[in-house]
Order: structure tokens, then C-alpha cells, then sequence
């Protein structure tokens, strides 16, 4: 009697099926002009295929959506010419090659903002993924200061560290302080060129709950805390939505590495100036302007005043 033999099962091991299930756990990323200004910018290359911004996004669209229809993973990035112009300089690549945008696109997927395309249109996702690199950019920019300020000069704490333990218990006193609620918080850092600017939204439940966003909680409480390492005359307003379809304006100044509560004449004015000629705008309807809330002295975290270095 003889055994029959065992047959294995047959394994898509070659062929299309196979190139198909790897493309499948190849991840994919594009990266996108998002504006018009930047797309111009690309087409004084002669390789650059587009002439036209809007047919370009649809293009773009239809192929991400081709590439999740695949089931591929695919991340969406910001193109900038001029980093990208930068990066063919630093790395001795050609601008006007297909294969270097490339690997900028392979560059920015490693060190830029990026966000997960899952299917939506571009209009919805780039107003979102430009927000995710300013606010990168911000913390860079912040992060950088910090890492300026080196060590204190009597006891050796770093003096970043220092600030952004500050800065973390001064947004905590502050959103204890505004309670239950949706917040809307700003804030502004005065810094070389252009200020230092982060946003927070916070939502705070009944039940205690507070939702946060990690990430903007993360870059909120840096961009502070550069302002309290460099002493700077930085602040916060807040924005909170009240019933009856009013909001209360409310804000701080940074003195004295501490936020410290504006009057309701300091805020109008301040809410009520444009940030870039000084000249005053009319206040919004529907939008009260309150004093802002004290807040309780930070207790000493060691035996040291860090805030006057």
C-alpha cells in the first residue's frame, strides 16, 4: 500500500499576485504644492510635468485615492520649493530631475508634517496638514531657543527643562482656572522675525474630563515656555464659548516667568488692535471682554529662582 504523497498548498510566491500583496506593505507618500504661489515656483522646471494648480490637485487626488483603493498606506506631506531648492544644494542633486523630488518627497516623509490620507478630498485635508506644519514649525523654532539657554550658572539645572515645567503648571492653573467650558487659547511669544505662536483648544467636561490634543498641548506649553526662558513680555487669551451664543475674551500677560491677569481695558485693547500695523479694528459682535483670572503663585520646584537668568 502505498502513502500518498502531501501536496502543499499552493503560495502566491511569484508572478503579479505577489508584486500586488508587497505593494500592498509598501507604504506610499506624496507631497503636495498646496498653494499657488508654491506651484509656480516648481514650474520653471522644465521636467515638471503641471501647468495648470487645479488639474494638478485633481490629479493628485484621483492617484491617492488609487493608492487607498489598493489598500496602501499612503501619507500626505507639504512640497516647499524653497526647502526643496535647499535640499538639492546640501545634497548635490539636480532641481530638475523627477528622481530628486523624490527624494525630497522621501526627505520631508521622515522629518516633515505629514498626516494619513484616508480618502478625503484634498480641499478638506490641506487646510489641516498646513496647520500640522505650522505648528511643527513652531516647535521647532521653540525647541531651538530652549536649547540656547543652556545651564543655571549656581545650581546647574537646565534651564529649558526648568522653563517648560513652569510653563506646563502655568496652562494647567490656567485651564483650572477658566473651568468647564470649549477654550480657545493663543499664545503669543514675541521672538527674532516673526513671534512665536501656538493655539490650544480645550474642552472641558461635567464630569472633570478635559479633552486635549496631545500634540498641541506639547507645542502650547514649549512656545510658553521659551517665553519664560528668555523673559519674555509674551501672553495668552482665551476664548471661551458661553451660552446664548456669547464668548468671553479673557487674558495674560508673562512677567516674571509667570502669567499674570490683564484687565478687561487691557484685553479690548489688545484683542481689539491688528497685530501688524497697530492700528485698532472694531470688537467683534457677540464677544465680551473680561479680566483675566489670577492665577495661584507657582509653587518653588527647588531651592533656586530660575526666572531672572
Amino acid at each position: 500500500m502505498t502513502t500518498p504523497s502531501r501536496r502543499t498548498a499552493p503560495t502566491a510566491s511569484s508572478g503579479p499576485a505577489a508584486r500586488r500583496m508587497l505593494r500592498r506593505e509598501i507604504p506610499s507618500t506624496a507631497a503636495v504644492l498646496a498653494d499657488a504661489q508654491d506651484f509656480a515656483a516648481m514650474r520653471r522646471y522644465r521636467t515638471f510635468p503641471f501647468d495648470d494648480h487645479t488639474a494638478y490637485l485633481q490629479q493628485m487626488e484621483a492617484l491617492l485615492r488609487s493608492l487607498t483603493a489598493q489598500g496602501i498606506h499612503t501619507t500626505v506631506a507639504l512640497f516647499d520649493p524653497v526647502a526643496y531648492e535647499t535640499f538639492c544644494t546640501d545634497t548635490d542633486l539636480d532641481p530638475d530631475r523627477p528622481d530628486s523630488r523624490s527624494r525630497y518627497t522621501a526627505e520631508v516623509a521622515c522629518t516633515g508634517a505629514t498626516l494619513p490620507y484616508t480618502g478625503e478630498s484634498l480641499s478638506r485635508l490641506l487646510p489641516v496638514l498646513i496647520d500640522e506644519a505650522e505648528r511643527q514649525a513652531m516647535w521647532d523654532r521653540a525647541t531651538a531657543l530652549l536649547a540656547r539657554t543652556g545651564a543655571c550658572a549656581d545650581c546647574g539645572e537646565d534651564l529649558a527643562r526648568a522653563a517648560f515645567a513652569r510653563a506646563s503648571r502655568a496652562v494647567t492653573s490656567l485651564l483650572d482656572a477658566l473651568g468647564d467650558g470649549t477654550h480657545h487659547l493663543v499664545c503669543s511669544v514675541p521672538a527674532s522675525g516673526t513671534p512665536l505662536l501656538a493655539v490650544l483648544h480645550a474642552d472641558s467636561r461635567d464630569d472633570g474630563r478635559l479633552e486635549l490634543s496631545e500634540a498641541a498641548t506639547l507645542v502650547f506649553c514649549t512656545v510658553l515656555a521659551a517665553g519664560v526662558a528668555l523673559r519674555s513680555p509674551g501672553g495668552i487669551v482665551s476664548r471661551t464659548a458661553e451660552t446664548a451664543g456669547r464668548d468671553t475674551v479673557r487674558g495674560w500677560v508673562l512677567r516674571d516667568a509667570w502669567l499674570h491677569p490683564l484687565s478687561a481695558a487691557e484685553v479690548f485693547t489688545a484683542y481689539c488692535t491688528d497685530a501688524d500695523t497697530g492700528e485698532p479694528v472694531p470688537p467683534e459682535p457677540g464677544v465680551d471682554y473680561h479680566a483675566g483670572l489670577a492665577l495661584p503663585d507657582p509653587p518653588p520646584t527647588d531651592g533656586h529662582d530660575h526666572s531672572h537668568h
